[in-house]
C-alpha cells in the first residue's frame, strides 16, 4: 500500500506589478534596483504607501511573497529625507534578523547603519549601535530586558523613531502574544515621553483576521492587505503515513511504541530515509522536526546513510536547532545558503522568513500545530519561482492520522487567527511592574494597559505605591519577568572533562531533557548526563555511545480552584474554570536502542512544579456510564482514553500545539465527585486554549470521537489513544470505551 494518502497540487500564479509611489526618493528606489528588483508587486506597494501616510498597516501574504520591500521601502525613505529618523525593527527570532541586516547591507544606502542589537550583540558594540545606528534590528526580549529599562540611554533613538516594524506578527500568540502586546505598549508609552509617534508596520504569514489580531498586539487600529501580488511557482503537496512494520520486526531506537501493539513505522525515521533519498538525488531539502532530539536523530541518521552509499556525503547534511553557540548558528546558515549544505534538519528555528533561496524541497515531520505554520514551513521551498514539493509526515498521534486521512482539514479550510489575551492577570500584573519601574503610572496609562481593575492589587501586594504623581514601583531592582514563559533561566549544558559549553536547553524542558543519566544528543553526537544542578541552570554531561535511550515519566495532580462558566447537560457537565496543576518528573526509562525493550525505571528526585491555570472539563455519571455500556472498571480507561484523543485533535479548533496543553482523567475526583476529564492550558494564567475549547465542544469532541472510532487497530495505538507525552507510560487506556464515553456527552450536549 502506497504511503501517499492524498496529493494536492497548488497551481503556479502569475505576478502583478505596480510602479513605485511617486514618493519614493530617487536613491532609493534606485538601490531597490541593483538588486534586482524593477518594480514592485501591488501588495507591497500598497502597504509601503497607506504606511508612508502615517496608517498602521499589515501585511498578510504567503511565504516569499517580499513582504520586507513592503516595510523597508517607506522606512528607508524616511531615513533618506530625514537624515535624523531612526527605525526599530523587532523580529521573533535572532536568524531572522541576521538576515535582513544582510538584506540591508546589501542594498548598500549610505548613513542607514544598520546593526543587530541582541543577546549575542558584544557589550562593546552595544554602545557604538546606541549612538550611531539609525536602523536597529532586535527583538521584543531585548526591548523588554535593555532597551525600555534603559530608555534614557536610548532617548535619542526614540525621540526620532518614525517606523516600528514587527516581523512575522502571527507568532506573538498564547502567553508570549499577551506579553509582546503590553511590551508594545510600553515601548509607545516610552517613544510618547520623548515626543514620539511612530507608526508601526506589520508583517505576517496569512492568518486568519490579521487587522483584528495586528490591533489586539499593538493597541491602535491596523489596517490589513491580504491580497498576495507575487508569482508563485505550483507546490506539490503530498499527505504520508508510514507504513505498519510486519509483525515480526521489532521496534527499533526510532520506533517508540509500547509492547504488544501494531507498530507503525516512526516519522523520524521515514523522514531520515526522505532526506536521504533527496540529497542523493541533488535535491536541496529541508526537514522541519517538532523537537530538538528529533532534528539530531533524523540529521545523524541521514548522515550515516549517506556515508554508507558515497562516503563522505554525509558531510553535506547538519541538524539545526535552538540552544546552539551564535557563531555554530550562523556557519550552519553559511553553509545552507552557499549550497555547501544539500540537506538540514531544522526545528521551528528556521520556519519564518530566513531568506532560504534555492531549496526545492520541504519535509514536514509531524503536523506542525497550525494550518498557519504548516503553510509558513511549506512555502520554505521554490522561493525563486521554480516547481516545489512538501511533504507533510504524519507522526503516530491522533490529530496527524485525522488529517492525512481527511486533507479538507487542510487543504479545504482557511488559516487560524492568531490568539493572544492581553487582558490574562499573570500577564498583565507583571508587565504593569515593568511599566511602572520605567516611568510611574499615570491615569492615561491605566488606560493605554486596561490596568485600572489590577492596579489596587497591585498596591495590596506591595509591589506599586500611590502618590500624588503617579502609580510607583517600590522594589529597588527592576521586576523578573520572561516574555516566553520557560520558566526560568535557560540550563547550559557543559561538558564536565573540558568546561566546553555545548549548548542551552530551556527551563521548562531540563526536568525531562537533562535529568541525571539522561542521553543528550548534540549534533550527532550523543552525551549522558552526570549532574543537573537547578540553582545554578547548568547540567554536566560525558560523552558515551549507550545501546540505551532515555524517556522521563512524570506525575500530576489538579484541584480546581472555582467555576467561570458551565452547561448542566443531565449526566453530563461542562465546566470552564480555574485550576491549581502540580506536576513532578519522578523516574525515567531506559529502553534498549534496536528492540525497544525497557531495561529498567530508575527513581528521580526533583521539586515538584506548580501551575495556576485555565481548564475545560466535563463530568459524566457513574449511572450514565453504567447504562451506555461502560463496566466500572474500565471508567479509568475510557476516560484517560478519551482525554488523550481530544488534547491530540484540540489544535484542529484552538492556535495551539498538543504540547501546549495537558490533561487529567480519573474514575472519581475529589472536587467533582464524578468520572472527569480535565484539558488544561499549559501556561500560567492560561492561554485561551481552554476557553476555545469549551466555546466549540461539540465540534471538538465530534472530531475526536470520529478519530478514535476510524482508526483500524484492534486496541488502541498512538494514531488514536496513546500520547507521546504521557507521564503513565499510556496506561490504562480503553479504546472501545472512549468511544462510549464520547457518544454519552455529544448525546447530553
Amino acid at each position: 500500500m502506497s504511503p501517499v494518502t492524498h496529493i494536492e497540487r497548488v497551481p503556479a500564479r502569475e505576478g502583478r506589478t505596480a510602479p513605485w509611489p511617486a514618493w519614493t526618493e530617487p536613491a532609493v528606489r534606485d538601490a531597490f534596483v541593483a538588486q534586482g528588483i524593477g518594480v514592485p508587486w501591488e501588495h507591497q506597494a500598497a502597504a509601503a504607501t497607506l504606511a508612508w501616510e502615517g496608517t498602521h498597516v499589515v501585511l498578510a501574504t504567503g511565504t516569499a511573497s517580499g513582504k520586507s520591500l513592503a516595510y523597508q521601502l517607506p522606512a528607508l525613505n524616511a531615513l533618506a529625507t530625514d537624515p535624523r529618523a531612526t527605525v526599530l525593527y523587532l523580529s521573533p527570532t535572532k536568524a531572522l534578523a541576521a538576515d535582513q541586516l544582510r538584506g540591508l547591507t546589501r542594498l548598500g544606502m549610505d548613513g542607514v547603519r544598520p546593526a543587530t542589537y541582541d543577546g549575542d550583540t558584544p557589550r562593546e558594540e552595544r554602545e557604538w549601535i546606541r549612538q550611531h545606528s539609525r536602523f536597529v534590528l532586535t527583538n521584543p526580549d531585548m526591548l523588554h530586558h535593555s532597551m525600555l529599562p534603559g530608555h534614557g540611554r536610548w532617548g535619542v533613538f526614540l525621540r526620532r523613531l518614525r517606523y516600528v516594524v514587527i516581523d512575522e506578527c502571527h507568532t506573538y500568540r498564547g502567553v508570549f502574544g499577551s506579553h509582546v502586546a503590553h511590551v508594545l505598549r510600553r515601548l509607545r508609552r516610552v517613544t510618547a515621553r520623548y515626543g514620539a509617534s511612530p507608526t508601526f508596520i506589520l508583517a505576517s504569514a496569512t492568518s486568519g483576521d490579521p487587522a483584528g489580531s495586528a490591533s489586539r498586539l499593538t493597541g491602535v487600529p491596523v489596517t490589513e492587505i491580504t491580497s498576495d501580488a507575487s508569482p508563485r511557482g505550483a507546490v506539490t503537496f503530498a499527505l504520508w503515513e508510514p507504513p505498519l512494520l510486519p509483525p515480526s520486526s521489532g521496534p527499533s531506537a526510532l520506533d517508540d511504541t509500547e509492547a504488544g501493539q501494531p507498530i507503525r513505522r516512526s516519522a523520524l525515521r521515514e523522514t531520515a530515509d526522505l532526506l536521504t533519498d533527496s540529497v542523493i538525488a541533488g535535491t536541496r531539502t529541508i526537514a522541519f522536526v517538532r523537537s530538538r532530539r528529533g532534528a539530531e536523530v533524523i540529521a545523524s541518521t541521514a548522515r550515516q546513510s549517506l556515508n554508507e552509499a558515497v562516503p563522505g556525503l554525509g558531510d553535506r547534511v547538519a541538524a539545526y536547532r535552538g540552544g546552539y553557540l551564535r557563531e555554530d548558528r550562523r556557519a550552519i546558515e553559511r553553509a545552507l545558503l552557499s549550497g555547501e549544505l544539500l540537506g538540514l534538519a531544522s526545528t521551528n528555528a528556521l520556519e519564518l522568513g530566513v531568506d532560504l533561496t534555492g531549496l526545492d524541497a520541504v519535509l514536514i515531520c509531524g503536523y506542525p500545530g497550525t494550518r498557519a505554520s504548516l503553510w509558513q514551513q511549506a512555502g520554505r521551498a521554490g522561493r525563486s519561482g521554480d516547481e516545489a514539493l512538501a511533504v507533510l509526515v504524519a507522526r503516530d498521534d491522533p490529530l496527524d492520522t485525522y488529517l492525512v486521512h481527511h486533507p479538507e482539514a487542510v487543504f479545504g479550510r482557511p488559516v487560524e487567527a492568531t490568539v493572544l489575551d492581553p487582558g490574562n492577570p499573570y500577564v498583565l500584573g507583571p508587565q504593569l511592574c515593568c511599566a511602572a519601574s520605567e516611568a510611574p503610572l499615570t491615569d492615561a496609562d491605566l488606560e493605554l494597559f486596561d490596568g485600572h481593575a489590577i492596579v489596587e492589587q497591585l498596591a495590596a501586594e506591595g509591589l506599586l505605591r500611590r502618590r500624588p504623581s503617579g502609580w510607583y514601583w517600590t522594589h529597588r531592582g527592576r521586576p523578573e519577568v520572561d516574555l516566553r514563559g520557560t520558566g526560568g533561566a535557560p540550563v547550559s549544558v557543559v561538558e564536565a572533562a573540558t568546561g566546553r559549553l555545548l549548548g542551552t536547553v530551556d527551563h521548562g524542558s531540563s526536568h525531562a531533557m537533562l535529568h541525571p543519566g539522561a542521553v543528550y544528543l548534540h549534533q550527532g553526537v550523543t552525551f549522558v548526563v552526570d549532574d543537573l544542578d537547578l540553582e545554578d541552570a547548568i547540567a554536566l554531561v560525558h560523552q558515551e555511545e549507550p545501546d540505551w535511550t532515555t524517556h522521563a515519566r512524570d506525575v500530576t495532580n489538579l484541584s480546581v480552584v472555582n467555576v467561570r462558566s458551565y452547561v448542566d447537560a443531565g449526566p453530563v457537565g461542562l465546566f470552564l474554570g480555574d485550576v491549581d496543576v502540580t506536576n513532578q518528573v519522578v523516574s525515567y526509562q531506559r529502553r534498549r536502542i534496536g528492540s525497544g525493550e525497557v531495561i529498567d525505571t530508575r527513581p528521580l528526585d526533583l521539586p515538584v512544579r506548580e501551575l495556576r491555570t485555565v481548564a475545560v472539563w466535563f463530568t459524566v455519571s457513574p449511572q450514565a456510564l453504567a447504562a451506555g455500556g461502560v463496566e466500572p472498571g474500565e471508567f479509568p480507561g475510557a476516560l484517560h482514553a478519551a482525554e488523550h484523543a481530544g488534547i491530540g485533535l484540540l489544535p484542529l479548533i484552538a492556535t495551539c500545539d498538543r504540547w501546549d496543553i495537558g490533561g487529567l482523567s480519573t474514575a472519581n475526583h475529589a472536587d467533582t465527585e464524578a468520572p472527569t476529564v480535565f484539558v488544561y492550558d499549559g501556561h500560567p494564567g492560561g492561554a485561551g486554549f481552554a476557553e476555545r475549547a469549551y466555546a466549540t465542544a461539540a465540534e471538538w469532541l465530534r472530531a475526536t470521537r470520529e478519530a478514535i472510532s476510524s482508526c483500524g487497530c484492534e486496541s488502541g495505538c498512538p494514531s488514536c489513544v496513546q500520547s507521546p507525552k504521557c507521564g503513565n507510560g499510556n496506561n490504562p487506556l480503553n479504546k472501545e470505551d472512549a468511544v462510549k464515553v464520547l457518544d454519552i456527552v455529544l448525546a447530553a450536549l
